[in-house]
């Protein structure tokens, strides 16, 4: 991923917010006539770190066996696990003067390395619980898997699982940097002014960046400017 020097991040707490906030993934893989891709849920594995440098870190995935990447994939398949963050368009009506273009501000981290597929069954499951618990505890409304393990168990051997340990990070941050901080404000109020919502995400992203020409909230998770 090309990453223009003034979108790239410096604290790497940013990178796991984006894992983290949004993973839904797609992962990619060389194919024989085009790259596979596929979405998936995708999450940092249990024990790993929190915080800090992601290099080293475990990655852990699902997708169908039924899906013809899985069958093109081996152990040690060099593999791209992508997550984009929030995103929304940028009108040129927030400028002050011409000329000028629209643009996208967004965030997406890219992470690369080498796939350790899972093949046993109860391992398999083990993904399946845990990847189920850590979506609902995250964004779901308390629902209890316990019921539905048995379920869970009929339906694994349909499933596949790996685990991607992380070699390299790409990260861009396009949060209209470039700009001074009263159009960067304008930019933001115009997200943030979107009835249906969409703008909101990004809006926050910027602010708690530090974007713009007012300071985040007491409720921002960052303080200061990252970059």
């Amino acid at each position: 991923m090309f990453v223009p020097s003034h979108y790239r991040i410096k604290d790497e707490d940013w990178h796991h917010r984006i894992i983290d906030g949004h993973p839904l993934a797609t992962l990619t893989t060389n194919g024989t006539t085009a790259p596979l891709a596929t979405r998936l849920p995708a999450l940092v594995a249990p024990g790993e770190p929190e915080s800090g440098p992601l290099a080293g870190t475990e990655i852990l995935g699902h997708l169908n066996r039924a899906n013809p990447h899985w069958k093109a994939l081996t152990d040690g398949t060099y593999a791209r696990l992508m997550f984009d963050g929030p995103g929304g368009f940028v009108t040129p009506a927030v400028y002050p003067g011409d000329p000028s273009a629209p643009t996208w501000n967004f965030a997406a981290v890219h992470v690369c390395g080498r796939l350790r597929l899972i093949r046993g069954r109860e391992e398999t499951l083990e993904v399946v619980r845990w990847t189920a618990a850590r979506l609902e505890d995250r964004f779901g409304a308390g629902w209890d898997q316990t019921s539905s393990v048995d379920y869970f168990r009929r339906i694994v051997h349909g499933v596949g699982a790996f685990r991607l340990t992380i070699e390299s990070v790409e990260a861009l941050f396009k949060l209209s940097q470039e700009k001074p901080a009263d159009v960067q404000e304008s930019v933001i109020r115009r997200y943030e002014a979107d009835p249906s919502g969409a703008g909101w995400p990004i809006a926050r992203l910027m602010r708690e960046a530090g974007m713009g020409g007012s300071a985040g909230s007491p409720d921002d998770t960052v303080s200061s400017c990252p970059f």
